[in-house]
């Protein structure tokens, strides 16, 4: 029985029945973490003492029926922007980089109560500012697919150490694609939930009005069990939505007959590679065949979206990371004479150039004389993408599109062109600034055997729609595999 080809709701499944104890599934990822993490470097933090502990406390509460529900004893990893209690959460930055929380956000809570084993903390880029993992202050992650390739951002870690087989599943945040996007690059499942969802409650925040949390996992199945598991209204996060339909399980049904999917034509224009696109719309065509409606439409609008997103989420960091400051907790730099001096040393060594340029144009954005021309114009064409969206939902339950224009671009060729790094987000910000959800799943792979994201993108309040959606379409499609177990 191979333990690290199974899906997290399979292991537990297994766990349960008494086949597999959870010391045994703890003892085959850190075995795989030996192998493997120093090549790919997925973890920022690994705590192997504390998981083989958690291993037994959590095995006497499935055996006495503490833990009955459909992930316990799954291990898991969360990405380093989630505050764990007792272990250290840096952002990938070197400004956190001996933060060590006295609390745990509420994600993690929602997945301790299920009865999980946390393995570690993921890499990421630095505030989860960047789209390929590289700006981490801890080093660069690498795809586990091909190791001279990235695996996306700003959940790299998460997305690549279960394509690698490091984690059962992991759970990752989503500001601007940074779940979808290294779900695609890296050959898994990733969803952003409807905004509001799941509570931001102990995330670091990067831009508040648009971060999410979500999981990164193997199948369709493991992302609706996640999601049932983190989702839960919380008072301490004045963003969570009160929703009574959070029984997203119900929703894995092999049936789309009838169901309207729209393809924006804007989405398959320049700039996207013929591979990318073949694969998608071969996608599309076996959901027709599966019953579905499948037309192309406009939406234009997404043309804006880059600059709009980019505007308020540098606005929005400039004002959250202002308070690493270097007197309440993290990095401080030395030798400095007088207060301000000791501000601008520790946030010069603390923080790397993507997060100082991103907060340079947050403060530039926000400053008198150019607040209306820049912030106030970018809130109201956020207004209109989410207008055009509710529009495409009038007539469609689904919009089918990829995740990014190329599959995962080489180590090293992002980073010397920001600009080009911004672009490779162009189908996924949109979602963010309308607040909906969005999963993105593999469709296929490229010539060099680098996996292709579908995306399909619903209303707000519509998981179960994606969901049902991406569970046929995986039916249908069959097994994936891993770069350790390919499908066959």
């Amino acid at each position: 029985m191979d333990i690290l080809n199974m899906t997290a709701v399979g292991l537990s499944d297994q766990i349960k029945a008494g086949r597999i104890t959870v010391k045994e599934a703890v003892e085959a990822v850190f075995a795989q973490i030996d192998k493997t993490e120093e090549n790919y470097h997925c973890y920022v933090t690994i705590d192997k003492e504390n998981a083989l502990k958690e291993a037994e406390r959590v095995q006497a509460g499935i055996d006495d029926g503490t833990f009955t529900g459909p992930l316990a004893g799954v291990p898991v990893a969360i990405k380093d922007n989630m505050c764990t209690e007792g272990m250290l959460t840096t952002c990938s930055s070197k400004i956190l980089e001996n933060f060590i929380p006295t609390f745990s956000s509420e994600a993690v809570l929602n997945l301790q109560k299920a009865g999980v084993v946390i393995l570690g903390k993921t890499n990421m880029d630095e505030f989860a500012m960047g789209s390929t993992t590289e700006t981490s202050y801890y080093g660069v992650t690498k795809n586990p697919w091909n190791d001279a390739h990235v695996p996306g951002g700003s959940s790299g870690g998460s997305a690549a150490a279960v394509a690698a087989e490091e984690c059962f599943f992991a759970l990752g945040s989503d500001t601007g694609g940074s779940i979808r996007q290294p779900a695609g690059y890296c050959g898994v499942v990733g969803m952003k939930p409807t905004y509001g969802t799941v509570s931001r409650y102990g995330l670091i925040a990067y831009g508040s009005s648009l971060d999410q949390i979500g999981p990164l996992c193997k199948d369709v199945t493991d992302c609706a069990t996640i999601l049932e598991t983190i989702a839960s209204h919380d008072l301490k996060d004045s963003t969570s939505m009160e929703r009574d339909d959070l029984d997203f399980t119900t929703a894995l049904v092999n049936d789309v007959k009838g169901m309207k999917i729209g393809i924006p034509k804007d989405y398959f224009g320049e700039g996207l590679d013929p591979e990318v696109k073949e694969a998608v719309l071969a996608a599309a065509e076996v959901l027709k065949e599966k019953g579905a409606v499948v037309e192309e439409f406009d939406l234009d609008l997404v043309k804006y979206a880059i600059p709009t997103y980019y505007t308020i989420a540098a606005a929005e960091a400039s004002s959250n990371l202002e308070r690493f400051d270097g007197v309440k907790y993290g990095y401080r730099a030395k030798d400095a004479d007088e207060l301000h001096q000791m501000y601008k040393r520790t946030r010069s060594e603390g923080f790397g150039p993507e997060v100082k340029r991103r907060i340079m144009l947050g403060s530039f954005v926000l400053s008198s004389g150019y607040y209306d021309a820049y912030y106030l114009k970018a809130l109201k064409v956020k207004a209109l993408i989410k207008k055009a969206f509710d529009e495409a939902f009038a007539k469609y339950d689904v919009i089918l599109g990829p995740v990014a224009p190329a599959t995962a671009p080489k180590l090293g060729e992002s980073l010397s062109d920001p600009i080009k790094m911004y672009l490779g987000d162009i189908y996924t910000i949109s979602v963010n600034l309308a607040g909906l959800p969005g999963i993105c799943l593999p469709c296929g792979k490229d010539k060099a055997g680098l996996p292709i994201g579908l995306q399909l993108i619903g209303d707000c309040f519509s998981e179960k729609k994606l969901i049902q959606t991406a569970y046929t379409y995986e039916q249908a499609r069959g097994a994936f595999g891993t770069p350790f177990h390919p499908a066959e």
